[in-house]
This record gives structure tokens, C-alpha cells and sequence, in this order.
């Protein structure tokens, strides 16, 4: 068993891809995104660097775990750099998320439209609440967290997204891996323990504002 993250990606050779790389991806698909909007035919990888607070010779390793992108002394195609970020990334696929607890934070990310921006879309919503399951949101009936199993397989879920308490996230987590999910978004406030085939993203807001308390009480300090 592991905990918080999946196997490294491979590359095009089977490389092992970090984390932090898949991360940079993102970040430069966003960049791309940005530049493109505004009328950006070609940008550099010095550029694409400055923007992203890191080398340039970064951004060409990064990208050359997946292929050989622009030309010496012309840059980048925007536009085709960022098609093939976003295939890299699978967002040129549709995902079929489900979202396991519709209480404050799952009510937040029901409504937030740059899921749907990036082709993830909620095909099903489970809940325990006897007040809850019945009800609809964004169009789709709240299922009972009893019948996950039958309901992960009839809505061909790809991604789950755990938005329950803290001592229910565990149990919720192996409950979808023994529905065959292999990927897992968890807002509740606790690591989750998961086998190795199983990837999991933690997102917790407490950490992160706890990051920045240390970063500005490091600062005073000096």
C-alpha cells in the first residue's frame, strides 16, 4: 500500500515523468493558453520560462520527454505547443468524474466551470445523507454512497472526486477502488492510503495557507 501519489508517468522512451514535471506541463499548457488568446503566434522557451519562474533549459527537458517541439532560434508554435500539452495531458479526451459527498466544497466544485472548460464533467453525484439522496443538482440525481459500486459502473465514471468528512474519506477510498477506479481527487483533509495502480491528488487549503503562514513568520524572523 502507499499513500498521496501514483507511479511516475513514462515519457516516449519509458522515462519516468515526476510529478513535478506533469505539474509544469500544466502550467505551461495554461501559459500557452494565455498567449494564445491574445494573439501569440510563437514563444520561446526563455519566455515560457520568465513565465513560469524557471530555466529555460527546465522547460526543454520537460519537453523533451514527449518530442522534438520548435526550432532552434524560432521558438515555439504556440498553438501547436499547446495541442500537444493538451494531449499529453489527455485533455482532448472527455473524463466522466463522480463526486463522493455534495456538502460546501462539493457544491463549490460542482460550479466550477473550468472543469467542464477542460472536458472533465460530472456524471454522478453519491452522498449518506437520507436528505440529500434523491434531490438534484446541475442536472443530475444525488445516488446513494451505498450503491457506489453499481453506480460507478453504470455512469462509466473515469475520475473520482472525495468530498466527505475526514473519518469517512478512507473507507470512501476503498470503496472506489474496489469499484476499479484508478484515480482519485481527495478534498477531505487526510492522506489516503491507496495500491500502487492507483493514483490520488490530495488538495487540502489548510496546508497550503500553512505554507504561506511559515513563509511570512520565516520572514518576520529575520
Amino acid at each position: 500500500m502507499k499513500a498521496a501519489y501514483g507511479e511516475m508517468a513514462s515519457g516516449r522512451f519509458g522515462q519516468k515523468i515526476s510529478d513535478a514535471t506533469v505539474g509544469r506541463l500544466s502550467r505551461y499548457f495554461r501559459t500557452l493558453k494565455y498567449l494564445e488568446e491574445r494573439g501569440v503566434d510563437t514563444v520561446s522557451s526563455e519566455e515560457l520560462a520568465r513565465r513560469n519562474n524557471i530555466t529555460s533549459a527546465q522547460v526543454r527537458k520537460d519537453l523533451s520527454f514527449f518530442g522534438a517541439f520548435g526550432r532552434r532560434g524560432l521558438g515555439y508554435n504556440v498553438r501547436e505547443l499547446k495541442l500537444n500539452i493538451s494531449h499529453i495531458l489527455g485533455l482532448d479526451k472527455e473524463w466522466h468524474l463522480a463526486l463522493v459527498g455534495v456538502g460546501n466544497i462539493g457544491l463549490a466544485l460542482l460550479n466550477f466551470k473550468q472543469f467542464q472548460e477542460q472536458n472533465f464533467h460530472f456524471a454522478l453525484l453519491l452522498d449518506s445523507d437520507p436528505r440529500k439522496i434523491g434531490t438534484h443538482l446541475v442536472g443530475l440525481e444525488v445516488k446513494n454512497l451505498e450503491n457506489l459500486t453499481v453506480e460507478v459502473k453504470k455512469a462509466h465514471v473515469d475520475i473520482a472526486v472525495i468530498a466527505v468528512p475526514v473519518e469517512a474519506a478512507q473507507k470512501v477510498a476503498d470503496a472506489l477502488v474496489a469499484a476499479g477506479l484508478r484515480a482519485i481527487l481527495n478534498f477531505a483533509p487526510i492522506s489516503l492510503f491507496v495500491p500502487q495502480d492507483v493514483t490520488v491528488r490530495n488538495e487540502n487549503m489548510v496546508i497550503d495557507i500553512e505554507h504561506l503562514s511559515f513563509s511570512l513568520t520565516q520572514a518576520n524572523t529575520k
